[in-house]
């Protein structure tokens, strides 16, 4: 069977396209690896927020990039080994952070649970449009927010709104901005993957 047909195959996610019929395995490691280390470069590109602890980063949009192109369980495995491997020490946090103390650590494992529901969302097709493209990138960023803000408030001592006001309100553009490139990038992979078809 070629690659060629995969596009338009259901249930498929951008990284079952990869030819891998004999180092299956293989490919699936290097995937889960290079979700894992994509989050912890994308987690540096960071910009501070004044009066919040928790920067303008990268790492969001690739959690999100990464559920949706491996699909929920290698997006899983990889932002738990993002996860796991950070709480262990390495600096790969945003702003070169690690360990189990940050105010932030509740979007981490918001992440986690996000490109696993986005992974589920693109076997079905929440990555084949624009519009659908959308939908998927506003709930995974929901998702992040459902866990990241209350832990926020119950790591720092802030209020529910506070935390709202500091670990919400102040990054709804930036995640706007992020929606809008994966609609473009997304449906657009998958118009290309097939047209080669």
């Amino acid at each position: 069977m070629s690659t060629a047909a995969a596009p338009v195959r259901s249930g498929a996610v951008l990284a079952d396209l990869l030819p891998a019929a004999r180092h299956r395995y293989a490919v699936d490691a290097a995937l889960v690896l290079g979700g894992a280390a994509l989050t912890g470069i994308a987690a540096q590109i960071a910009v501070p927020v004044p009066g919040s602890p928790v920067p303008v980063t990268g790492q969001t949009f690739a959690a999100l990039l990464i559920g949706t192109a491996l699909g929920a369980r290698r997006g899983f495995l990889s932002l738990a080994l993002y996860a796991l491997v950070g709480m262990a020490g390495m600096p790969w946090f945003a702003e070169a952070s690690s360990g189990w103390s940050m105010p932030s650590l509740g979007y981490v494992f918001g992440m986690l649970l996000a490109a696993t529901v986005v992974g589920a969302l693109a076997r079905r097709g929440g990555d084949r449009s624009m519009l659908r493209t959308a939908g998927t990138m506003v709930l995974g960023s929901a998702i992040i927010y459902a866990i990241g803000v209350p832990y926020l408030a119950l790591s720092t001592g802030m209020s529910l709104s506070a935390a709202v006001a500091a670990g919400l309100t102040p990054f709804l553009i930036g995640d706007g901005l992020k929606a809008a490139l994966a609609m473009g990038v997304l449906p657009a992979t998958w118009k290309l993957l097939g047209r080669r078809g």
